[in-house]
């Protein structure tokens, strides 16, 4: 098993903006009538999580050695 357990600056950042993202796709979800545009880019938010990992992950800030 991993010694930091995920708490790195890489993993923290994209799973906040991750949060974010579902946070708006949900409230364009509970909107009457129900907006799919705000959804969608609360959807679009999420995926970029995984970029936003991905590009923090290359630069070195999550450490993945023991």
């Amino acid at each position: 098993m991993s010694q930091n357990h995920g708490n790195t600056p890489a993993a923290w950042t994209g799973v906040s903006v991750a949060m974010v993202g579902f946070v708006v796709g949900s409230v364009g979800l509970m909107m009457s009538p129900v907006n799919m545009t705000v959804f969608y880019v609360g959807a679009g938010i999420a995926v970029a999580a995984l970029v936003v990992f991905a590009v923090m992950a290359k630069m070195g800030l999550n450490d993945e050695g023991h």
